[in-house]
Parts: structure tokens; C-alpha cells; sequence
């Protein structure tokens, strides 16, 4: 299906932020553009921050002045809805209310041209819902663009049940052709992004609520091992609690309960106090003139081992931690012991990537009381920080030269109390969980899920490319422990994944 063209009139209602920057990207895609709002006022206000937009990028070089000044003359404030009587498409970008859309898309229906795709922007309400009045709701889509729409690729083209397909196709090839990243969505709560992204928060906030470490260490931790550009912390400081709690109750409320998107207490609390982040000058960190960013916790320097050996069955996952261990002058020789699992020993300590088990619980199932796990890597060779996680069991000597080893090959060690699944893994385990439901669900392709949580919201890797390079029996593993140890529904693997683990037990992939 192509694109809409470019000869053919984009209409925008609403001009806030999501509005005007997509009258910006669409007048920039060479449509003439027509903005409403309510408020005259605004809509006047928000052409002329596109121009000052548009004149920026020419100072700055990424934009021609001609094209500039071509793509700010396509806009313009129309006064009345009627004024969209041209239009090929109409985008909603008003606030989010389920009546308030309904009523402007009956009223929309009875200006525009039969064949004027009608678009909403929404995040969060469902398309089926929005169309179901109109007497054409084959015409409707979701076009759900990111803010800053201008910077931020993706653009979820969401199909409510009534959706043509031909509609949807269109949506996206147009997207496409303003420049984004389009993935198609099924009308569910959340959609892809919105969806998947919960555990991103929900197993912070747990690891929290169960004492691993401060805030400021598990975001120094999915930051520094984990490769995510913001903490779980940090950035829902910088969403605001108010709306990052309503959002997750939304989707925990459409899905009936299930346990996985079980809101916080901690994240209550917060919004309860008024510490709603960066816009009240608190949240988990404290804003404002002179205040200072709590440091991690990081371990001190210790003494570096006199030798390091590799245990149990080859793996080439453990290969680039090893390569960056042996650089550091180990000389790496592989050691015999009754585990199999593949590891390191150092200072009488067996160190393996963790499973989902505690150390402890490792520890004594393998009567071996020295036991440290470290937490999952993005880039084992680039990585600047290691989490690692003590069984109660292990001695401190022990202990202290897995520290001293992982200190000689370059990582600053941060140290987190003994919960399972320590803090990177455990997440990536849960985002992959997620985002095999919703794959198994239908409600969008494994390609479609990576892209949109690399573009929608800059994962460092899709979530199920980053269980194909995790391994995804090692994914399972760490759900099922994860499962064990706490006894809740919240931790049940899709099907998806073990039907791919049963197709291909050893070589199972989402991504070829």
C-alpha cells in the first residue's frame, strides 16, 4: 500500500506537544498542514515555535533554509473543524478521554471525505472503543507517534477490530515516509511499547521494596551492565509517578488483574507523599540548586588474586568475560569439578552468571558454601561496572578476591544483596517474557516488538534479540527459578518461548 501523497492535506487537532510536532514532521514530509485547537491562541503559538524550530535546524546545519521556509508556509491554523472538509488525514492529538475522542471523530465524520483516514494518537485508550460510534469505523487507526515527536522514530499503527487493513497499511507506509520507524500493533491495553516496558519498572521497584541496593546503585546498575541509557529510577523521576503509577494501573486494570503488572507500594507511596519527581523537586532523588546525586555503591580495592580458572562445560557465552579476564594476565586454565555449569573459579569461589537462584540457594545445592554470581552483561568487553551477589554461606576472603579478579580486568564491582535473578537479568528475562506474550498473543510481530522497544523507548537491544544472544533456554531458566522462589503467577513463562525451546532445544532463536 503506498503513502499518502504528498500533494494531499494533513489535518492535526490538538496543539500541544504531541500536535505540534506532528504538524512539524508532516508539514516537513512536504503536506500542507491544517492545526486546530480550541484555543486560537495556542494553535498561532504552536506554528510559530515550529518556525523557531525550523530556523534552529538551519543555524545548525541540518536542515536547507529553503526547505525551512517552504515547510513553515504549509502550515496553518484553520479556526473551525469544517476547515478539514479537504483532508486526507485527520490526526487526534487532544486530551486523553475516551468521550472526548468519540465526540470529535462523529463530529470529524460528518465533515471529511469517505475516503479521509481518521487517526488518533492516543497512548493508552483502545482504538475498538474510539471507533465504535462512528457509522465507518473501518476508517480509524491509531497513529501513536513518541514525544519529542520530531526526535523519536517509532510510530505504533495500531488496528482496532474494525480497522481495514488497507487503512492500517496506508498509516504506515505514510509514517515510513515521514521518516519513522512504523511497526503495525493490535488494539490490546498498552500496545506494544507501553506494555512491554512494565517490567522495566516493576522488577526495580521489587528490588527495592526487597533491599538489593539504593536506587542510585540498581540505575548505576542497568546503566553501567546493563547498557539502558536512564535507571528504572531516574526515569520515572523524569515521567513524573503520577504518571507512570496511572499508566501501570491502567494496564494492570485491562488485563483483569494479572499479577505481572502488579502496581507498587512503593510507587503509591510516592505519588500519596506529592513526590512525584523532577516536576516536584522529588521523587526517589532529590531536585533542585546544589543537590547531589547519591553515588552507587561500589566496592573497595582489593588485592588481585594469584590465579583464575575456568570450570565446568565450555560455553561461548562466558567467551568475551574470559578474554577480557585473561587479558588481565590470568592465564585461565580449566579446572574439574562435579557442576557443569560454566563459570570461573577464583579464590576457592565457583562465579557464575546468574540463573535466577540466589547464590545461597546455588551455594547449597552444590555444597559448595563460596559462591558468587554476577549479574548479565550487554558488552562483557566494554562494560564499565559488574554487579555480583554473595551467598550468605561464602567466606569474605572468598568473596573479596572474585572482587579483586573482576577489579584487575577493568569493572568497577558493585555489590547487591542476594535476591534472585540480581537486577539486569532478571529484568531482561521479564521484558523478553513480555514481549513473547505479545508476540504469542498476535499482537505484533518479534521484529515489530524489537523495534519498537529500541525506537519508542532506546533499549540498548530489542528484547527478544537480547534473549537469542542470552540464550533462551538460560531466559526460561531464570523465569522458572524466578517463579520458584517467590510462588506468584507473575513470573510464568509465555508459551511461545518453551514452544521454541521444544522446536529447536539447543539453537532455539526468535530472530534467525
Amino acid at each position: 500500500m503506498a503513502a499518502l501523497d504528498k500533494g494531499s492535506i494533513v489535518a492535526v487537532v490538538g496543539s500541544g506537544a504531541m500536535g505540534s510536532g506532528i504538524a512539524q514532521v508532516a508539514a516537513s514530509a512536504g503536506h500542507q498542514v491544517l492545526l486546530f485547537d480550541t484555543r486560537t491562541e495556542a494553535a498561532d503559538k504552536a506554528i510559530t515555535e515550529i518556525g523557531k524550530t525550523y530556523a534552529k535546524l538551519v543555524e545548525k546545519g541540518r536542515m536547507d533554509a529553503t526547505a525551512a521556509d517552504e515547510a513553515r508556509a504549509r502550515l496553518k491554523r484553520i479556526a473551525s473543524l469544517q476547515e478539514t472538509a479537504g483532508a486526507a488525514l485527520v490526526v487526534e492529538a487532544i486530551v486523553e478521554n475516551l468521550d472526548a475522542k468519540r465526540a470529535l471523530f462523529t463530529e470529524l465524520e460528518g465533515i471529511v471525505g469517505e475516503d479521509c483516514i481518521l487517526a488518533t494518537n492516543t497512548s493508552s485508550i483502545s482504538v475498538t472503543a474510539i471507533a465504535a460510534p462512528l457509522r465507518h469505523p473501518e476508517r480509524l487507526v491509531g497513529m501513536h507517534f513518541f514525544n519529542p515527536v520530531p526526535l523519536m522514530a517509532l510510530v505504533e499503527v495500531i488496528s482496532g477490530i474494525a480497522t481495514s487493513k488497507e487503512v492500517a497499511d496506508t498509516v504506515y507506509a505514510t509514517a515510513e515516509a515521514w521518516g519513522k520507524n512504523p511497526v503495525h500493533a493490535k488494539s490490546t491495553p498498552g500496545f506494544i511499547v507501553n506494555r512491554v516496558a512494565r517490567p522495566y519498572y516493576a522488577e526495580a521497584l521489587r528490588l527495592l521494596l526487597e533491599q538489593a541496593a539504593e536506587p542510585a546503585t540498581i540505575d548505576a546498575v542497568l546503566r553501567d551492565c546493563g547498557g539502558f541509557r536512564m535507571g528504572p529510577f531516574e526515569l520515572m523521576d523524569l515521567i513524573g509517578h503520577d504518571v507512570n503509577f496511572s499508566v501501570t494501573n491502567s494496564v494492570y486494570n485491562a488485563y483483569f488483574g494479572d499479577p505481572r503488572f502488579t502496581p507498587s507500594i512503593l510507587q503509591q507511596e510516592l505519588v500519596n507523599a506529592g513526590f512525584l519527581g523532577r516536576k516536584t523537586g522529588r521523587g526517589f532523588y532529590r531536585y533542585g540548586e546544589g543537590v547531589e546525586k547519591p553515588a552507587p555503591q561500589t566496592e573497595s580495592l582489593q588485592p588481585r588474586p594469584e590465579s583464575v580458572a575456568l570450570i565446568g562445560s565450555e560455553s561461548g557465552q562466558l567467551d568475551p568475560l574470559a578474554a577480557r579476564i585473561a587479558a588481565a594476565g590470568f592465564d585461565m586454565a580449566r579446572e574439574e569439578t562435579l557442576d557443569a555449569t560454566p563459570g570461573f573459579l577464583c579464590g576457592g569461589a565457583a562465579v557464575y552468571l546468574t540463573d535466577g537462584r540466589t547464590a545461597t540457594e546455588r551455594a547449597a545445592e552444590a555444597w559448595h558454601d563460596d559462591t558468587v554470581v554476577y549479574d548479565l552483561l550487554l558488552d562483557a568487553a566494554g562494560a564499565t561496572r559488574i554487579a555480583l551477589a554473595r551467598a550468605d554461606q561464602c567466606s569474605m576472603d572468598a568473596y573479596n578476591a572474585v572482587v579483586g579478579m573482576f577489579q584487575a580486568a577493568g569493572f568497577a564491582v558493585t555489590r547487591l544483596d542476594d535476591v534472585p535473578g540480581m537486577a539486569v537479568m532478571r529484568t531482561v528475562a521479564m521484558l523478553a517474557n513480555e514481549a513473547a506474550d505479545a508476540v504469542n498473543q498476535g499482537v505484533c510481530s518479534a521484529l515489530a516488538v524489537d523495534i519498537a522497544m529500541r525506537k519508542g523507548v532506546n533499549y540498548p537491544r530489542g528484547p527478544l534479540a537480547w534473549a537469542d544472544s542470552v540464550g533462551l533456554e538460560h531466559i526460561v531458566a531464570v523465569l522458572a527459578n524466578l517463579a520458584t522462589s517467590y510462588g506468584e503467577d507473575r513470573y510464568r513463562v509465555s508459551p511461545l518461548l518453551r514452544r521454541k525451546i521444544a522446536a529447536n532445544p539447543h539453537g532455539a532463536t526468535f530472530h534467525a
